[in-house]
């Protein structure tokens, strides 16, 4: 999401740790820098002049230039202001107020509103362990009250029965005697949406407001729009006092504007992060990790989280085992290239790692990426059984079958071999550093061959 904001920032911090020290001038051509890096990064004017006032008055302080690392000490203010105006700090999203209580999903035609209804309905159900309904209070787009439906049975989570003709209010009514009927935990309501904000959607959504009395008011903005979605969010927080921001699609924005920019500008802080297609895809908001990964920092605790929700440890367990065996066979690496991809490919993976912009410049210069992953799983899913078990079977007539069969060359299935003997001779010396060691060796292992490992990684 930030991409183009942590390459800018990058290179000013480099500039300033290179100096031994610091000069009040040093500072302020820094933080010229660093305003031009957001506004071009399509952070709000009024934000990004805040926000500079206030670095610019810590970083020029004693306790800064006087430092033993001066450009460090910057790099540490600009991350807490950063994290100051991007808080405060998010919680695990959980609805708290008496059953059935109501979460009431508003937000333009487009930001992806439905489908983020069904991730939190799901994300509720599944990790608060409380039974939830969904209920479309959609009558205008075609097919609206079907999509949640569909999206209801994919998640698990139970669908209000469509009923013709009838109005938002009245849907919402029902929504809410239903629940109380069947004991149901949390209603979540996913009001229509418009291509702009106008009265008569402000007042749909507030006579639906007014009967339902929701817990929550979830604004779900797309990120992509950028200070768009900055104005939108003042627009239906002055109408409705919203209780928190979903953004959307944040795995497609280079720039992160409306990010940096909502929570300084409508008061309003952000709950979740929509990083995806998949049901899956819903991430808390946290303003210290968000600020760290804008940095170029990364993000080590949440990655450990993803990899704990999505990582199976009876799988994992089994791994190690057949690794300590010296079994470990091309079927087992495809399961690891499989866990890679749920935790958000390669791309996903190395984002939260710190300090590896190089290797994503090497990775994107030799065409390295998660359409790599998906190849290298057709390559291994076209071989036989015994071929994936004993690989040393894989001759040149093999391979030109194989690489027929997957859609790929013999020279994609000569690197896949070559990883996988490279992973293999990894474990034999994982194997002498004990269990532990074994469990955090499956990401190195699966980076492409040449590719320098990142920190931790060597």
């Amino acid at each position: 999401m930030f991409d183009g904001l942590t390459d800018r920032f990058g290179e000013i911090f480099d500039g300033l740790k290179k100096r031994g020290a610091l000069s009040e001038a040093d500072v302020t051509a820094a933080m010229r820098e660093i305003r031009v890096a957001l506004l071009e990064a399509d952070v709000a004017l009024p934000v990004v002049k805040n926000f500079i006032d206030g670095v610019r008055e810590r970083a020029i302080g004693e306790e800064v230039l006087r430092s033993v690392t001066p450009g460090q000490q910057v790099v540490k203010v600009v991350n807490d202001y950063l994290t100051e105006m991007l808080g405060p700090e998010s919680e695990e999203f959980e609805v708290r107020a008496a059953a059935p209580a109501a979460v009431m999903m508003v937000g333009l035609q487009g930001s992806g509103k439905t489908t983020t209804s069904a991730k939190i309905a799901k994300r509720i159900q599944e990790r608060q362990f409380k039974k939830v309904l969904m209920a479309s209070l959609d009558v205008r787009r075609p097919a609206a009250q079907q999509q949640l439906e569909i999206l209801g049975k994919q998640a698990n989570v139970a669908t209000l029965e469509i009923v013709p003709f009838q109005t938002p209010r009245m849907i919402a009514d029902r929504a809410m005697e239903t629940a109380k009927k069947e004991g149901y935990d949390v209603v979540i309501l996913d009001t229509a949406g418009r291509l702009h904000v106008d009265d008569e959607l402000m007042a749909e959504v507030a006579d639906v407001r007014d009967g339902a009395r929701p817990a929550e008011i979830l604004l779900v903005a797309d990120a992509m729009t950028g200070q768009d979605a900055v104005n939108v969010a003042q627009s239906f927080n002055e109408k409705l006092k919203l209780t928190g921001i979903v953004l959307t699609r944040v795995d497609g924005d280079a720039r992160g504007g409306a990010a940096l920019s909502m929570k300084a500008v409508t008061g309003t802080p952000i709950r979740l992060l929509g990083t995806g297609e998949k049901l899956e895809a819903l991430e808390t908001f946290h303003p210290d990790r968000i600020a760290s990964r804008i940095l170029g920092m990364g993000d080590v605790v949440s990655l450990v989280e993803k990899a704990s929700e999505m990582v199976e440890q009876d799988e994992a367990e089994r791994l190690v085992k057949k690794m300590e065996s010296g079994r470990f066979d091309l079927d087992d690496f495809a399961s690891q290239l499989r866990q890679l991809r749920k935790m958000g490919g390669l791309n996903g993976v190395m984002g939260m790692l710190p300090g590896v912009k190089k290797a994503q410049a090497q990775m994107a210069a030799a065409n390295i990426d998660d359409k790599m992953v998906i190849h290298q799983e057709a390559i291994i899913g076209s071989m036989t059984v015994s071929e994936r078990k004993k690989p040393d079977l894989i001759k040149a007539s093999r391979k030109r079958r194989i690489a027929s069969g997957s859609g790929t060359t013999v020279q994609d299935v000569n690197k896949v071999l070559k990883q996988y003997q490279e992973m293999t001779r990894m474990m034999k010396k994982m194997k002498k550093m004990g269990k532990k060691a074994l469990m955090r060796s499956g990401l190195p292992g699966m980076m492409p061959p040449g590719m320098p490992p990142g920190p931790g990684m060597r």
